[in-house]
């Protein structure tokens, strides 16, 4: 099922068959960005055994050698995208917001960010040490993110916890679905991300399922303000947990990562 928000902004296409067509005018200036989780693959209750559901890799393959660039922006490692996207060559990889990234077979780091490593191991272990047993402790080098989705009982807990801990360290929070993250205090999220993404674009889309995904929706818009020629067009993968949110910030909704691929594959037959 495909849902089109009720109020377009006024510049925007009218129908997602506008928005397809102004798409395939401007191929060789779009660029399209996806989340991970929840966007690309079904969200699961262990983070590693996370995989893209079976049609993703060839349509992803596909949209990019139809469009300028296509790009992942995850909260997870670039060495866990890598894994798992290994044999599509000409698709960029940003990892842990864009703290990491993957271009060209090269991973660049943000500098301000590795000071806190030592941290972040120092704190994964003493979050396995004093949380509920229940609760997975995913440690990402630059980051640990505490999952409580098989033990949401214990969530007022490891919020609490986290907000102790990131301010004896001076680490940021970020929310997400049934998941408390502390990262380094280093300027970086999605929005961030996208901002530099399409400062060079003509058109650009962007899949995402939770609040951190505003950030990117936000970032379209904000481009399109100072660029009335820019399109942009922010799609909603829906979820019971922060789906309703995600979806009033976007233009279209899309009702799982089933469905993102069969979307991709039906319309790039329109290139």
């Amino acid at each position: 099922m495909t849902c089109v928000a009720e109020t377009p902004r006024p510049i925007h296409p009218l129908t997602t068959d506008e928005a397809w067509a102004f798409t395939v005018s401007r191929a060789s200036a779009t660029t399209f960005f996806f989340d991970f989780d929840g966007v690309l693959s079904p969200v699961t209750d262990d983070p590693d055994a996370s995989q893209p559901v079976p049609e993703v890799l060839d349509v992803l393959d596909r949209l990019a050698g139809a469009v300028a660039r296509v790009a992942i922006v995850s909260a997870r490692p670039v060495s866990f995208l890598r894994s798992r996207f290994e044999t599509l060559a000409n698709v960029d990889l940003f990892g842990l917001y864009g703290l990491e990234v993957w271009h060209d077979g090269e991973v660049v780091t943000e500098p301000a960010a590795l000071e806190f490593v030592p941290a972040m191991a120092e704190l994964s272990d003493r979050a396995r040490a004093e949380l509920p047993a229940e609760i997975l402790v995913e440690y990402k080098r630059l980051s640990v993110a505490l999952h409580y989705r098989t033990a949401p009982e214990h969530a007022a807990t490891v919020e609490r916890w986290a907000h102790e801990q990131a301010e004896r360290l001076g680490l940021r929070i970020q929310n997400g679905r049934m998941v408390v993250e502390l990262k380094p205090p280093v300027d970086q999220d999605k929005g961030m991300v996208i901002t530099e993404g399409v400062r060079n674009a003509g058109c650009a889309w962007y899949f995402g399922d939770d609040m951190s995904d505003i950030k990117a929706f936000d970032a379209l818009r904000a481009r399109e303000a100072v660029d009335p020629a820019f399109f942009g067009m922010a799609v909603a993968v829906a979820n019971p947990e922060t789906g309703a949110e995600v979806s009033s910030a976007a233009d279209l909704t899309l009702e799982s990562p089933h469905a993102v691929a069969a979307f991709l594959t039906e319309n790039l037959k329109r290139f």
